[in-house]
């Protein structure tokens, strides 16, 4: 690296709001104000550093006064705001200047001050995205409810395990200022591999963030290059991906359709037979949908909230107000049973209006498949729900408009990406019911459209949720004080092969009950029948393999019994226990285990019973449902790089990529 012009001093200020608010020729103008200031003011003798050729300064006390004043570690300085150490040669890029320097050490000496030839172009920019980032910082480093083991993620030095906060004593600390008399501070305190601790102090708390992943993270020394190099490597990985984005959204705006209609009487009429009163999350996610559909850009939009919080209402709602503008609907869902369910749903709902709707599915004959074809070819047919069926090749429309893709995370990118390419402007809803993490949001929020519901239906009751051994008596009770309410049950069983014995003995049990099963080996048409049945009360008590996680949505079946919990995955029995209670009726879920479980196991459970309350998917799934909501919308090819620095720094790196690219206009 070619140095230029030797220097004889350097201010250098924190990374706040107060200096990112003031241009680079304040502080030059200013630096006698701002040195007389530092003298009498802690503001002033906390946020900047004057250094001078040939001072004596400690190495390693710089290095932490840069860190505390906002300045990030990396492997190799190249924007404002960074320093790297190398031995005795330290090179910052401070907030104040238009370049980088450099500084000698020889010993705790300040041999020289070197001007680097990295610059920036246009200050105001900059200044700018420096905002954005200590914005975005902020956001990321949520730490409340810290408990000690657990995992944080420091911007500078990786992941370590917090430990506890601490106040500490700091004996080469020198404070000029009466202010600064007290040399005590309250600091973070995080383990490192091989007993190395980390002092982080309160009010620097935008460099941590909790490690959310999929694996149990490595802990590194502290001063290894290891964690500057992993940094580099992903954010640069995280460049090349926002790129792809701005890409990919940047070709989805060039394509334009006319406006869809504004609400009507026949929109009302459908709200109007919604048996519930809508959250402030459902209207506010319909107003952004007739807000993308009014404008003269194709939406791509994807509503995120748990189970049960009303995403199905705001698909009906939208699909209504498709075809009230002219244009032909499908809805994609990944089951027969789901896809089926909605039909009926769907059929009752718009009853009295003059829609034509179909099902497409392998359940259909063959001359019933092919009469649906050719009537969605000609637009005889308004609205079809199906499988994965409406893919295939034979299958055309005259003028399809909206694609609602039910359990999005359920559909691989191929199909995804097929279904976008049978219409340049097509309009597509998707549906998740994998709630994704804050952090995700605010990262895609400024290319993808995304509508979070947090909010539970008016009357919802939180799911009681039980954690026994297994008993024949607990089953019994269960079963029988649900059927004395008049409600149904699920029975988890999820063993194919022995289930209909399972079901007999269920039977001896409590012989009063109407029991049968469901599988998903079964023929499609007898998967159906016995579905029905169950939907119209005809059967009490269902046993069934993990095949009802589907999305089925059914007010009466207010309790649920899982025969063998400790094999199902944290994520998953989640998702089970949102399939009860969905009523104003309270829902009751029993997690039986064998009284020999394993640690990992007693962990889920345990997570299971503490977030009983609605909603709490956000919570108990760090390490489960926000990856998989975080892989829905960034992609498999990006868990590695999740997994390695943690989601929220990951979101970060991605945020930050994105903002810088917008600034450059590099699409």
């Amino acid at each position: 690296m070619n140095l230029s012009s030797n220097l004889d001093k350097i201010l250098i200020c924190s990374i706040i709001p107060y200096f990112l608010e003031k241009e680079n020729s304040w502080t030059e103008e200013n630096l006698g104000k701002i040195l007389e200031a530092r003298k009498t003011q802690s503001f002033f003798e906390d946020n900047i550093l004057y250094l001078e050729k040939d001072q004596k300064y400690n190495l390693s006390q710089l290095l932490r006064q840069l860190d505390e004043m906002g300045y990030e570690k990396v492997l190799e300085v190249a924007d404002p705001g960074e320093f790297s150490q190398r031995g005795g040669v330290i090179d910052v890029f401070p907030l104040n200047l238009s370049h980088a320097v450099r500084f000698d050490f020889l010993g705790n000496r300040i041999e020289n001050i070197e001007k680097l030839p990295i610059e920036i172009e246009d200050e105001k920019k900059n200044k700018e995205f420096l905002k954005k980032k200590l914005k975005s910082q902020k956001i990321y480093s949520d730490l409340k409810g810290l408990k000690p083991g657990d995992y944080l993620v420091h911007l500078d030095h990786g992941i370590g395990k917090f430990s506890s906060i601490e106040k500490v004593f700091f004996p080469e600390l020198k404070f000029k200022s009466p202010s600064q008399s007290q040399t005590e501070k309250e600091y973070y305190v995080l383990d490192y591999a091989e007993g190395d601790k980390l002092y982080v102090p309160l009010g620097l708390e935008r460099k941590l963030s909790r490690y959310v992943g999929f694996i149990e993270p490595k802990i590194s020394r502290l001063g290894s290059l290891l964690w500057q190099k992993t940094k580099k490597k992903i954010r640069e990985e995280a460049e090349k991906f926002a790129r792809e984005l701005l890409e990919i959204y940047a070709k989805r705006e060039i394509a334009h359709r006319p406006p869809y209609l504004a609400d009507s009487e026949i929109e009302k009429q459908v709200a109007s037979t919604f048996p519930y009163e809508e959250t402030p999350d459902q209207i506010k996610a319909l107003e952004e949908i007739n807000h993308d559909l009014e404008n003269d850009e194709p939406m791509d939009r994807i509503v995120c909230g748990d189970v049960g919080f009303g995403k199905t209402e705001i698909a009906l709602r939208t699909i209504v107000k498709a075809v009230r503008s002219g244009y032909q609907t499908a809805m994609i869902c990944p089951t027969t049973i789901l896809a089926s369910q909605h039909f009926q749903n769907f059929k009752a709902r718009l009853d009295s209006l003059p829609v034509r709707l179909a099902i497409l599915s392998r359940i259909q004959s063959e001359k019933e498949q092919k009469e649906i074809i050719e009537n969605l070819k000609s637009g005889k047919i308004d609205i079809v729900v199906g499988t994965h069926r409406i893919l295939s090749n034979d299958v055309e429309f005259k003028n399809l408009g909206l694609l609602v893709i039910d359990d999005e995370q359920r559909f691989g990118v191929k199909q995804k990406e097929k279904l976008k390419t049978l219409r340049v402007s097509l309009d597509i809803l998707s549906l998740s019911a994998t709630p994704i993490p804050r952090t995700m949001y605010l990262a895609m929020s400024s290319l993808k459209a995304i509508s979070l519901i947090h909010i539970p239906p008016a009357g919802r009751m939180a799911i009681k949720t039980e954690i026994r051994p297994w008993s024949t008596k607990t089953v019994k009770e269960a079963i029988e004080n649900e059927l004395a309410r008049g409600g149904q049950v699920y029975y988890l069983y999820n063993k194919v092969e022995t289930i209909s014995i399972v079901k007999n003995n269920l039977e001896k049990l409590v012989p009063e009950a109407r029991i049968s099963y469901a599988h998903g080996r079964m023929r499609e048409k007898e998967l159906i029948k016995v579905m029905e049945n169950f939907q119209n009360k005809k059967i009490d008590v269902l046993v069934a393999t993990t095949i009802i996680e589907n999305g089925i949505d059914l007010p009466n079946v207010n309790t649920l019994i899982v025969a063998e919990s400790t094999k199902l995955g944290l994520s998953q029995a989640y998702q089970l226990r949102g399939r009860v209670g969905r009523s104003n009726t309270q829902g009751f879920a029993f997690f039986l285990h064998s009284n020999k479980m394993k640690d990992k196991a007693k962990l889920r459970l345990k997570a299971l019973k503490e977030a009983e309350e609605l909603g709490s998917g956000y919570r108990i799934a760090l390490r489960d449902l926000e990856i998989r909501g975080a892989g829905n919308i960034l992609g498999k090819e990006q868990a590695g790089s999740v997994n390695r620095v943690g989601l929220n720094l990951y979101c970060q790196m991605l945020t930050e990529a994105i903002e810088k690219l917008k600034n450059t206009a590099i699409v």
